[in-house]
């Protein structure tokens, strides 16, 4: 029998029904207390990985030549510090304070063949930006950092729980330690919405494993208002809490969470077609002017066979970044058969599978994948699994050797030798 899933292992991961199981104890504010208590020691060990990374990714800045540029051609400011609120992070804090124009304005970088609309970028995150900004007195770039700072830990203590209640609590802090060195893990302390995502999208998780169905359709509805590959976490929770309501479970509170669950996504869609005049005008967008849109995989195929020949690229500056996006492409199967062998819950492996559906097959910048595919998170439930065998001193120097790589590669390899 597997080491994973023998019953004698002290830390196994338990069936689909012992996952599903309601949590025992009181709700409100005594238990969101015992589930701080819980997961206190996971957000120092995320917390402890991730500063390491960053530190590393501060100093390798503070040694660039470059950045300074960069950073003023991408809407940084002039300290090394600032590039963190580049690129994407510009057009986020540019909402923040503008709001939404409907009509294309110049991208960011000064590309003067390329027009670009800010209404590509969902609503959630500058408006938390706004929100605490005009809270603290902080600008927008400041508020940015706070907003995604606050979520990344929230996503670590949501990712702890459902590793806990799958495989006991060495596995989950092994998931919150992974979870601040991934390949994309730079844009999680960064003016970027992908920690907040993470953070919603594994509380929905959590919620639908504890079967707290109008919680789980809650979150995801605001998700919907974060990301467009929220359709993932939407498809998820639609089927498990079909599957609840083809069991006759939790009564007509898996109904409640399907109602719930698409309207963020679906009205922040539905906007955007109004502002611009046609039902898929986000979708047009995307294309025309950001140079995404699903070609069933023809693109990232191409591009990953001529990385492989080492053909050049249009975006060749980004060399490195494409390297990490290949190796981390070609590990996607592998990853997807250790989770399948799990036996993880319907929503989590519905999940990861959706985003990798949604991510993979479309064309964009091919740099970006380790980034697009941070949210796919039960993809690393088993690399989580098979450290909890690592003896302690072991699995601290991979974790600690890990988290300074990440201050690399997926810090100074995105931000500044690529574009996140």
């Amino acid at each position: 029998m597997s080491a994973i899933s023998s019953p004698s292992q002290p830390d196994r991961a338990p069936s689909r029904d012992e996952a599903g199981a309601p949590p025992p104890g009181a709700g409100g504010w005594p238990a969101l207390r015992a589930v701080g208590r819980r997961a206190a020691p996971a957000l120092a060990v995320f917390t402890a990985a991730k500063a390491s990374g960053f530190a590393v990714f501060l100093a390798l800045l503070a040694g660039s030549k470059s950045y300074a540029g960069k950073n003023a051609a991408f809407g940084g400011g002039a300290h090394a510090w600032e590039v963190l609120g580049s690129w994407d992070g510009k057009w986020y804090q540019r909402i923040a304070v503008q709001g939404y124009h409907p009509e294309s304005i110049a991208a960011v970088g000064g590309i003067q063949h390329l027009h670009q609309n800010s209404v590509a970028f969902f609503p959630l995150y500058p408006a938390l930006i706004r929100l605490v900004g005009e809270c603290t007195g902080l600008g927008a770039f400041g508020a940015g950092l706070v907003v995604a700072v606050l979520s990344s830990m929230v996503a670590a203590v949501a990712l702890y729980l459902i590793a806990e209640k799958l495989a006991g609590p060495r596995t989950g802090l092994i998931t919150a330690a992974l979870w601040a060195v991934l390949p994309g893990s730079g844009v999680e302390w960064a003016v970027y919405s992908d920690s907040l995502f993470v953070a919603l999208a594994a509380l929905a998780c959590y919620c639908v494993m504890t079967r707290r169905w109008l919680h789980a359709g809650a979150l995801t509805c605001v998700a919907g208002l974060n990301r467009p590959t929220s359709a993932a976490l939407i498809g998820a929770v639609v089927l498990a809490a079909a599957i609840a309501l083809g069991r006759r479970e939790d009564g007509w509170r898996p109904l409640g969470a399907i109602l719930i669950a698409p309207w963020g996504l679906i009205g922040y869609l539905g906007w955007v077609g109004y502002r611009m005049g046609a039902l898929d005008a986000y979708t047009t967008l995307e294309r025309t002017q950001w140079g995404h849109y699903f070609d069933w995989g023809q693109y990232t195929f191409h591009t990953s066979v001529s990385l492989m020949l080492g053909k050049h690229l249009l975006w060749a500056d980004f060399e490195v970044p494409n390297l990490i996006a290949l190796l981390l492409l070609l590990s996607l199967p592998v990853l997807v058969v250790l989770m399948l062998q799990l036996r993880l819950p319907a929503v989590l492996n519905a999940y990861a599978l959706l985003t990798i559906a949604l991510v993979v097959p479309n064309a964009g910048l091919y740099c970006n994948y380790s980034r697009y595919l941070l949210p796919a998170f039960p993809l690393f439930l088993a690399l989580a699994y098979g450290l909890r065998r690592v003896r302690l001193p072991a699995l601290a120097v991979t974790i600690g050797v890990l988290a300074a790589a990440s201050g690399w590669y997926a810090g100074f390899a995105l931000f500044e030798l690529g574009a996140p």
